[in-house]
């Protein structure tokens, strides 16, 4: 209970775009925290952005080319726009939701996978 759903990974061309999804499982007002994790082979998981009640984060790197949202109409879901994509950005993308009655137990989706092609 509690894992968040991942979809929108895929193939796209050098340069192209991508919008990532995630649905978590249980009601806004239980959420703290969700969040976008990328693992690249052979390199460490790394948060690329996040969204609270308050605030939105975007790593350094990908600043002007990454936005996270929420949905309007449901707002348990968040989506990642990522922009200018390169080869090297190639990555399994993680969803990390954190809910207010279980600080310190974060909740990983299952990953998706984003390929750009040169």
């Amino acid at each position: 209970q509690g894992q968040p759903v991942e979809s929108g990974g895929g193939l796209v061309q050098a340069g192209g775009s991508l919008r990532l999804s995630c649905a978590a499982s249980r009601s806004i007002f239980s959420i703290t925290a969700m969040g976008w994790y990328r693992q690249a082979p052979g390199k460490q998981r790394e948060l690329v952005a996040q969204i609270t009640s308050s605030a939105t984060y975007i790593t350094d790197s990908e600043e002007g080319r990454f936005t996270i949202s929420r949905d309007d109409n449901n707002k348990n879901t968040v989506y990642l726009q990522m922009n200018s994509r390169e080869p090297e950005d190639a990555a399994v993308y993680y969803c990390r939701v954190v809910y207010s009655d279980r600080a310190g137990v974060p909740y990983w989706g299952q990953g998706t996978q984003v390929t750009v092609s040169s």
